[in-house]
């Protein structure tokens, strides 16, 4: 069972040349365009940066979605638009740390993850690339980034998400990659495996330390299931931290209906989802004004006729107009 939890695909990919499915029993997709889809099945994501992040969460709504139940299936939930994954609502996130490593990037965080359809309630759980038989949690799965270089996919990696708090690192390649990105600790959940930030309110990006990597103490590791489970390492420092006001893609998602945000002119801007067209929530004030502008010259060029209508009256029947008319 060991080896089989440790197996791995080794097949690479780039968004621009992904197959339609990279898994055997695969329900979503990895050829997922750049198009906006609050029911999209993409089952890329994407870390780069504080703006620039994905994290795996489910398909569904419902109290059956608990992340035990739908590892295998969950969908990529970006805060970035272009990657033609779903987008995480803004307001969803009210708190986010980002912090770059020499050996991996990492976004730890809290929220209302409910609005990416986990139950309320839930403790949530990990997906990462290997799973019980090699074929990924979510199957499929596929994770990019270009924070070391070039764009490239990451084959090391680890996510927890719950109701209120998720966290996700993708390890730099080399020879360490699966030491600090260890998959084993699944029920031992962000804070354990993860120590950084999770304040609310705090949105910052960071260089940072890569500290310990998890389950290691110096020359031993710790196994789950071990009848004394260790503290978790202290959370590594970090350092050049940017701060930000918020995070956020600037669209307006109700369910599976996205909206653009209101342009200066009246000109409604929508864009399409699997459901339906949402227009700017200006545009119909906007169109109100012009309907409100036309009415009222109306109504005035009638007042300025009705008021000279006695002066032509007059003019007409005076002598002096047909004295004039006939000289």
């Amino acid at each position: 069972m060991t080896d089989r939890a440790n197996a791995q695909y080794s097949a690479t990919y780039l968004p621009s040349n992904v197959p339609e499915h990279t898994e055997q029993g695969q329900v979503g997709t990895n050829r997922c365009g750049t198009g906006l889809n609050q029911t999209s099945m993409c089952q890329n994501a994407y870390i780069n940066s504080i703006d620039d992040w994905c994290i795996w969460s489910p398909p569904e709504p419902g109290p059956g979605s608990v992340i035990g139940n739908t590892e295998r299936i969950e969908v990529a939930w970006c805060i970035k638009n272009g990657t033609g994954a779903r987008l995480i609502p803004d307001g969803t996130i009210t708190g986010a740390h980002f912090v770059r490593t020499p050996d991996f990037i990492q976004i730890t965080g809290v929220g209302n993850l409910t609005a990416l359809n986990v139950p309320a309630g839930d403790a949530g759980g990990e997906l990462d690339p290997h799973g019980a038989d090699g074929n990924g949690n979510p199957i499929g799965g596929l994770v990019f980034s270009s924070a070391f270089g070039q764009l490239q996919q990451i084959h090391e990696w680890t996510n927890f998400i719950s109701d209120t708090q998720f966290c996700f690192r993708a390890c730099k390649p080399g020879p360490m990659a699966a030491t600090w990105c260890q998959h084993i600790y699944d029920t031992l959940g962000c804070a354990w495996n993860m120590p950084a930030n999770y304040n609310p309110g705090v949105f910052e990006q960071c260089q940072g330390d890569s500290g310990e990597p998890m389950g290691v103490y110096g020359s031993s590791t710790f196994f789950q299931g071990q009848p004394v489970t260790p503290d978790a390492h202290p959370a590594p420092s970090s350092s050049s931290c940017v701060p930000r006001t918020s995070i956020g893609n600037g669209l307006f998602i109700s369910g599976t209906n996205i909206a653009t945000a209101a342009p200066t002119s009246s000109t409604p801007a929508a864009t399409t989802t699997s459901g339906s067209v949402s227009p700017s929530l200006q545009s119909g004030s906007a169109n109100a004004g012009s309907a409100n502008s036309s009415s009222s010259m109306a109504m005035l060029t009638t007042a300025v006729l009705v008021s000279l209508a006695p002066l032509t009256i007059c003019l007409l029947t005076s002598p002096f107009f047909f004295f004039s008319t006939f000289i």
